[in-house]
């Protein structure tokens, strides 16, 4: 009986363990789909910050790659919106699961966090519904229907897989592009924030402070046919906004060039840890320079392409860990202030995404976890990280494996907000702030903990 439920147990656990780290059928060979929709609103629907009113040349993208042959499918996914948060996250990521036939915990969705864009949150549109309160920009249909556009093409984009038989892995340096948006008196304390236009000179004069400036470039090749290049590099992407005209801002100028340099491959960008960083120092929000800042983001990938060195890979260099995280919720977040404010129909409420920060509470008191999670492949590991994560948090990463290429993708569930280090929150400042980040100071050890551990895979 004893050696029976023992049994049992190891046949759970090897179950489990196969949900994480999916043992790879060697004779299945490494595949590559790919998939791309336009996620542009129409006019007179609404973005975060205001309605559209017109639409630019440049539309929203929702892109990415399906990986086949390792176990289950890994999707990896990119947006051209401001955020997807918590139940909103929730169904991206059922529902590209269930058209990819895999599980919700091996599909990664970030966005790029343009602000002309759209923001996702289904929990706080019911938090608002349930009010009798309008719920603007968290008006789901539009989200809905692209979720529903997104899942037809994935499931598509598998009938189209290719084999892909090389790793193409290379980096360069980005030029004044990124600064630190951050910058601190003598006392220690943040004495003024360098928003990512700064029309005051004195501000764009400060130093350049903490940045990565490195563009990170993944690609999968069939033979010598590159497929797909995904791109990771760490900036709030904003060059000017509040347009009314939904727009890819920088990221997508950098994106649509290198397309067109390199047409045969699909062009996935993914914004890493930019919580603190923007284009400030280099930005005085001329419109000019949204072109400008493309073109170094587009240099810089260029670079980072010529590069790039490839090598073999099959589905046996493939991995996919998880590691689910209970972030703390900042202590200013309380449930009877937020209902009050709520039931007040307090303008300012709104405005700084109060609803979002009731459903993030609820998703924290009902102890729902975030995953973090890790793509192996081969010498690369690829993170995806929740929130508008500090650049700190990119650079500890990539110090904690220097054996290893190390790129990390951030803006996935958005439900947490900013997420600064621990120090941050005695700094001060907007970032760390009741308006932008709703987790406690403790989230830097529960975070770089879940890091590390994925990291420590050999």
């Amino acid at each position: 009986m004893i050696y029976r439920t023992f049994l049992r147990l190891a046949l759970v656990c090897l179950w489990l363990g196969r949900l994480v780290s999916s043992p790879v059928n060697a004779a299945e060979p490494l595949r590559l789909a790919v998939f791309d929709i336009d996620v542009t609103p129409p006019v007179g629907s609404r973005m975060a910050y205001d309605p559209v009113t017109n639409l630019w040349d440049l539309g929203l993208r929702a892109r990415g790659v399906v990986l086949l042959g390792s176990g289950d499918p890994i999707v990896l996914c990119a947006v051209d919106w401001i955020g997807i948060g918590n139940e909103g996250h929730d169904a991206f990521q059922e529902g590209l699961a269930a058209a990819a036939g895999t599980t919700a915990s091996r599909v990664a969705v970030h966005t790029l966090h343009q602000h002309d864009a759209p923001d996702c949150d289904f929990g706080a549109e019911k938090i608002l519904k349930s009010a009798g309160v309008d719920p603007l920009s968290y008006e789901s249909s539009f989200a809905r229907s692209a979720l529903q556009r997104l899942q037809g093409a994935v499931h598509e984009s598998l009938k189209t897989a290719r084999p892909v038989t090389h790793l193409g892995l290379g980096t360069a340096l980005v030029s004044q592009v990124a600064s630190n948006r951050r910058i601190l008196g003598p006392d220690g304390k943040v004495r003024a924030v360098r928003y990512t236009a700064c029309p005051d000179p004195a501000l764009r004069a400060e130093p350049e402070g903490t940045i990565d400036p490195q563009v990170s470039l993944v690609s999968f090749w069939n033979g010598a046919e590159p497929l797909a290049v995904l791109s990771y590099y760490a900036v709030h992407p904003q060059s000017y906004y509040r347009t009314g005209v939904p727009n890819p801002d920088i990221p997508g100028v950098a994106r649509f060039l290198r397309q067109l340099a390199v047409p045969g491959a699909l062009h996935v960008h993914f914004n890493g840890a930019g919580g603190n960083l923007g284009a400030g120092k280099y930005n005085d929000g001329s419109k000019e320079n949204r072109r400008i800042l493309g073109e170094r983001l587009a240099d810089g990938m260029r670079r980072a392409w010529e590069d790039t060195k490839r090598e073999p890979v099959t589905a046996a260099d493939v991995g996919w860990q998880v590691e689910p995280v209970l972030l703390p919720p900042a202590r200013h977040l309380k449930e009877a202030e937020l209902q009050a404010r709520l039931k007040a129909r307090d303008a300012a409420f709104f405005l700084t995404g109060g609803a979002a920060q009731l459903a993030w509470l609820h998703r924290c008191e009902s102890n729902h976890p975030i995953e973090v999670t890790c793509l192996t492949l081969g010498r690369a590991r690829l993170l995806h990280l929740p929130g508008e994560l500090f650049v700190e948090y990119q650079l500890a990463a990539k110090a904690a494996r220097p054996d290893r290429f190390v790129a990390m993708a951030s803006y996935g569930d958005y439900g947490p907000g900013y997420i600064g280090t621990a120090v941050a929150y005695q700094e001060g400042g907007y970032e760390t702030g009741p308006n932008a980040s709703n987790v406690a100071p403790e989230v830097e050890g529960v975070l770089m903990g879940a890091i590390r551990r994925l990291l420590k895979n050999p």
